[in-house]
């Protein structure tokens, strides 16, 4: 089955697209680790889709394949209407100035070595773009300022700065070869509350100035709907909901994403004391051997005998509001109904 979040774009408004795309990792014995199994999404010129899930859905792998930095299985990843899939390391290497990445931990991708403006040059240099050093050295500063930071850090070293300004030094490499696309694997992860919200600020500035286009890889459900222009929820390798932050947040229409949505606190105590949450049993399964039919149906507490037999494609709730479920919102309906008897 493909599980896509596509509606119909033309290629002019779509800046990557991933088509059944899969991603299979062999872990000995014949055994093979199913990370992503059947995604089809696109990213629009402009925008910011959101990607959400568990750990272990598939999400951060799906990023990874955008820029050929694991390995495709089948599928086609097309940037720019090509499709990359097939490409040699000499060719891809154009394509790491198209698609560029921040990584959760700013640290981890970092040098230790290098001070800061080495780093945030070297993509410069890779890219041969600022030819001379000096054209390069004002180039970081540039890109430092951008990022709110001041120019003469470029001397300091990643262990002399905090974590937000380390991850600013991140999105400030990353944009060093002027990318169409930034992929953003849990960006705000590792960082305090507050910070999380300046870094957050700092990437809508950037969108609005730059013309950016984002993926943003999150487990954080506020996170993603104060980001996202559109949202794609993934469990276990495959998308099972897509829509605008309204029609996912508002109207979810999975079950998954409904009990995901159950957990998240809000900031009102009387609506928090009402609040009704929706439990799900048992681990995600593994996904060396994933559940036949839905592979969601181990943790449903709405699930049929069918489910194990039928693999539900998306179906169209609303314009541009898709969900993976064979008993569509009565699933959920039935749920939040379970959910209202136990706390009743």
């Amino acid at each position: 089955m493909t599980t896509t979040g596509s509606t119909e774009s033309t290629a002019t408004d779509v800046v990557a697209r991933v088509t059944d795309l899969r991603v299979h990792f062999p872990v000995g014995r014949g055994s093979v680790v199913h990370a992503v199994d059947g995604v089809s999404l696109d990213v629009r010129r402009g925008e910011t889709l959101g990607l959400v899930g568990e750990s272990g859905s598939g999400k951060s792998t799906t990023g990874l394949a955008l820029l050929r930095l694991v390995h495709v299985t089948s599928g086609t990843v097309e940037v720019a209407g090509q499709d990359v899939t097939t490409w040699s390391r000499r060719q891809v290497k154009p394509l790491r100035r198209r698609v560029a990445m921040v990584f959760q931990d700013p640290s981890a991708s970092l040098d230790p070595r290098l001070t800061i403006g080495a780093s945030i040059a070297e993509p410069l240099a890779v890219h041969g773009l600022r030819g001379s050093k000096a054209e390069r050295r004002e180039r970081v500063g540039e890109l430092l300022d951008l990022v709110g930071l001041r120019p003469d850090m470029a001397d300091r070293h990643p262990h002399e700065m905090s974590g937000g300004q380390r991850q600013r030094v991140g999105i400030a490499r990353a944009l060093a070869g002027e990318p169409d696309l930034l992929v953003l694997d849990e960006p705000i992860a590792s960082l305090d509350l507050s910070v999380q919200a300046q870094i957050m600020n700092l990437l809508r500035r950037l969108q609005e100035e730059l013309g950016l286009t984002y993926l943003f890889i999150s487990h954080d459900l506020a996170a993603v709907e104060h980001m996202s222009d559109r949202v794609a929820v993934m469990y276990l390798g495959r998308i099972v909901e897509t829509g605008t932050p309204e029609q996912i947040y508002r109207n979810p229409a999975h079950p998954y994403t409904a009990a995901l949505l159950s957990a998240v606190p809000t900031a009102d105590p009387a609506r928090e004391r009402e609040r009704r949450r929706i439990t799900l049993h048992g681990d995600i399964p593994s996904p060396v051997d994933p559940p036949s039919g839905c592979r969601f149906r181990t943790r449903c507490p709405a699930a049929r005998p069918d489910c194990a037999e039928k693999d539900p494609d998306l179906y169209q709730v609303e314009e541009g509001h898709r969900a993976a479920c064979l008993y569509k919102v009565e699933a959920v309906r039935e749920m939040r109904a379970g959910a209202d008897r136990a706390t009743g």
